[in-house]
């Protein structure tokens, strides 16, 4: 426990950990495929929206996801090609990650994942069955949770209630990192310590900052 009380780090993942993107549209030209007028539809983005809550709230498979998905932008994109930009939209970790985890741990304090997320990215998040993983900094972390899992997403309170249930540390003693601002609301209003990082920064030196703001610092 550090001077603060803080007994564990807990991060979300894209946007602070892991580098992602920001848009469908972002995805789908990552994943190689050709300009689209369905990046511009409104309708076919309230239903992407919509049907991505209910994925990542552990309402959906994938196959029902990519078929869903699929349908609702009228014939542009196959459920194939939906799995090809959906899993274009996780990239590398975020430079000097791994040091601050590192940090961290010396310090004698836990670490911890909450992060909206789906079936699809989740192994891959965590390195599951993996010897090596592709996110190695995510995969060193203790206490992982994802809103799938418990089947509530963020910013709804009763997902920090569950991290807390699950990992039997109380409100005052976590230290949250997540990108998005009603993220971090929600957890504050949750009783936990939550700090904003900005995604198109340099997160890591935006999260050495806050540690040491909570007596968290290298040695």
């Amino acid at each position: 426990m550090t001077p603060h009380g803080i007994r564990i780090v807990v991060f979300d993942l894209g946007g602070v950990l892991v580098r992602i993107a920001q848009s469908w549209a972002e995805a789908h030209a990552a994943a190689g495929l050709a300009n689209h007028a369905i990046l511009d539809d409104a309708d076919f983005a309230e239903q992407l929206a919509n049907l991505t809550r209910a994925y990542d709230a552990g309402q959906l498979s994938p196959d029902q996801f990519e078929e869903r998905v699929a349908a609702s932008s009228g014939g542009a994109y196959t459920p194939g090609e939906v799995a090809r930009v959906h899993h274009a939209i996780s990239m590398d970790e975020y430079p000097g990650v791994g040091a601050i985890v590192d940090t961290i741990q010396a310090a004698g304090v836990s670490t911890g994942v909450l992060s909206n997320t789906n079936p699809a990215h989740w192994p891959r998040l965590i390195g599951q069955g993996s010897d090596s993983p592709e996110y190695p900094t995510v995969a060193r972390l203790q206490h992982a949770h994802a809103s799938h899992l418990l089947g509530v997403a963020k910013p709804d309170p009763r997902i920090f209630t569950a991290f807390g249930n699950a990992t039997g540390f109380p409100p005052s003693s976590i230290l949250f990192f997540d990108d998005r601002t009603e993220n971090v609301l929600g957890a504050g209003r949750a009783g936990w310590h939550a700090r904003q990082i900005d995604h198109a920064g340099d997160t890591a030196s935006q999260l050495l900052r806050h540690l040491g703001s909570f007596g968290i610092t290298t040695r």
